[in-house]
């Protein structure tokens, strides 16, 4: 057996390796660490040494092997199980790497280092929770660096702490300016917030910093996105992708723009790349979903919207949109009970029962409030007369400007305010879960009409000032600027063959977006506009129109709440609609099992108004 070599010899060859290595001289020092380890092979130093040197001059797997050995010559030392640890994670294996963070922290409870490495790797299997309590160890260990806040800032998003997020990018912002990172981290917590106007700021800052930054300009689009500033987002997209084709987060986001677009091919083939890059995506498959219902393939958008539940079961919007599915194609059974998944305000009901229908509700009160848009609840409020024909009293809450019309609904219901709860009812149900509860069916819509009716002294005042000359047509052409209009409205140039009927006068029910394309109407044809005093904000808002309505032959309006309340008060309406509409007016009808008195006049291919508008025109010449 050859005798051990001295100790100072090998003293000085570690040192003089050490040396090297720390001058950035990676290849010498390993030749020397590899000689000294010839003459002892056991040399925990030179081992944990050389498989640093592995892993900088990407090795990891040599690493990883050499790391080993050195810990079973000395399995105590912290800093060494941290750094197999980073070894294992650079290979991808991230559950071996946690133990290995973990093997760091028993030797050394103070290792703040090895805290923050844990948590990133948390951060990556998506376990945020662990993540954070990680990083606030390091922080209370003393950590304080710009990375450790922009990790917690990532854990704090990933948990949807948004507020708590936003400050601790900020903390990495005051720590390293310059950092990109923190800018985009900042972004996703402001967007979370509903800051999308700052979030396109701070991602700005982030590209000022690092144009590449493809991060940047995927959280960007998101942003734009959701100021429906569409083509923009697009742009910032396909930015992103074209620096990191691998992003799936961009890819799927890109496909909702296409879809918004109206382009649903193209978003299929989003969808399709986002679900290649990352198959455990569930928005993607949610996306997918929405996608393939666009394109009329239902059962393909069902096990799309089944994927992604499988993929994250406590997540809301796979189980309402594939509720959405069914309504629209008239199966109101499994429609309603997913449909209850849709995201509702908390109204802190504790105090009373939730009404499903199966309790007596005579002698009883219940609250229903509305939790959506202004068509929704004109649409839903005939369910409150309803809940009032079953002998109960009825607080029925609504927006401010939709009291006054709605007060007239009938006795036994009392019209509040949305913010309003009154102090004692005995059931409470969000407006659009009581066809649930009555366990409505194609067959049982509630549909008599009217069940909303005009203020009598505003038709007599509009009656006289619009005179009875001519063809009276009412018309809406846009709707909101959110998401929910995506496809729904149309320029009003769509309305100039119509315009030029003789006989015919086109009066505009259109307020807010949309009133400008009046200015920019050719001297030709003309419509009508009805002043300043038309549709006057607060609690009258409806209450001018409805009379209007009452004056009309007919609305023809876009898929607005102007089309509920047409219907509502069973005035002759035809409704202009996307192919693949909102779920409410179903698939291939022409009439509205909600509303007797509409029309509903479909695309046949998506985004073709000029058929819907040519096909109306020649129906208003035959009735002439």
């Amino acid at each position: 057996m050859n005798p051990r070599p001295a100790a100072d010899a090998v003293g000085v060859a570690f040192a003089r390796a050490l040396q090297f290595y720390r001058q950035g001289a990676l290849a010498q020092a390993d030749i020397d660490l590899g000689e000294l380890l010839e003459r002892d092979p056991k040399h925990f130093d030179a081992l944990h040494l050389k498989g640093l040197i592995a892993s900088r001059l990407g090795r990891p797997e040599r690493a990883v092997e050499l790391i080993r050995k050195a810990i079973g010559e000395k399995a105590t030392v912290a800093a060494a199980h941290r750094h197999l640890g980073n070894a294992l994670r650079d290979l991808g294996r991230l559950e071996e790497a946690l133990v290995s963070y973990t093997r760091a922290i028993d030797c050394r409870r103070d290792f703040k280092e090895a805290y923050v490495n844990r948590a990133m790797t948390l951060l990556i299997l998506r376990r945020p929770a662990l993540a954070l309590a990680d990083l606030d160890c390091a922080i209370a260990l003393g950590a304080d660096d710009a990375q450790v806040h922009l990790f917690r800032g990532s854990a704090l998003i990933d948990l949807k702490r948004p507020a708590e997020a936003a400050a601790s990018c900020e903390r990495a912002i005051a720590a390293q300016p310059n950092l990109p990172d923190a800018y985009v981290n900042r972004a996703a917590a402001l967007y979370l917030l509903g800051s999308f106007d700052e979030a396109v700021a701070s991602c700005d800052q982030a590209i000022r910093l690092q144009r590449t930054h493809a991060d940047a300009h995927a959280h960007r689009g998101a942003a734009l996105y959701a100021l429906r500033r569409l083509e923009e987002a697009m742009a910032s997209l396909d930015r992103a992708i074209a620096l990191h084709p691998q992003n799936a987060f961009a890819h799927n986001l890109r496909a909702l723009c296409l879809l918004d677009l109206q382009r649903p091919q193209q978003a299929l083939e989003s969808c399709e790349r986002a679900i290649e890059l990352r198959a455990d995506l569930a928005d993607a498959h949610n996306s997918r979903g929405l996608t393939l219902g666009d394109l009329q393939r239902f059962e393909e958008a069902e096990a799309s919207f089944d994927q992604a539940i499988a993929l994250q079961p406590e997540v809301s919007e796979p189980y309402f949109n594939k509720g959405i599915r069914h309504l629209q194609q008239g199966d109101f059974e499994r429609g309603w009970e997913l449909y209850d998944w849709r995201p509702m305000r908390d109204r802190a009901m504790s105090q009373a029962q939730l009404w499903d229908g199966s309790r007596e509700i005579a002698g009883k009160t219940v609250f229903t409030y509305s939790e959506q848009g202004l068509g929704d609840t004109l649409q839903f409020c005939r369910y409150a007369k309803l809940l009032a024909a079953r002998g109960a009293r009825v607080v029925l809450a609504v927006q401010d400007n939709l009291r006054r019309l709605l007060r007239g609904l009938g006795p036994g219901i009392e019209v509040v305010g949305l913010a309003e709860i009154p102090g004692d009812f005995d059931f409470h149900c969000p407006l659009l879960s009581l066809p649930r509860a009555f366990r409505t069916r194609l067959d049982s819509i509630p549909a008599t009409v009217p069940y909303l009716w005009p203020d009598a002294a505003r038709v007599s005042t509009w009656r006289e000032r619009l005179g009875t000359h001519g063809r009276l047509i009412g018309i809406r052409w846009q709707g909101s600027t959110g998401r929910a209009d995506a496809g729904r409205s149309f320029p009003l140039r769509h309305f100039e063959a119509i315009a030029r009927i003789p006989g015919v006068r086109l009066l505009s029910l259109q307020k807010g977006a949309g009133s400008e394309q009046l200015l920019e109407l050719p001297a030709s044809w003309q419509v009508e506009d009805l002043g300043a005093d038309f549709e006057p904000g607060g609690a009258d808002a409806f209450l001018d129109v409805a009379a209007v309505m009452e004056c009309l032959e007919l609305v023809i309006t876009s898929d607005t709440s102007v089309a509920h309340l047409a219907g509502a008060l069973g005035r002759p309406t035809w409704l202009a609609l996307r192919q693949v509409p909102d779920w409410r007016w179903l698939l291939d009808r022409e009439d509205s099992p909600w509303y007797p008195t509409m029309r509903l006049f479909r695309q046949h291919r998506p985004g073709d108004w000029a058929g819907v508008f040519d096909q109306m025109h020649r129906e208003l010449l035959e009735d002439r």
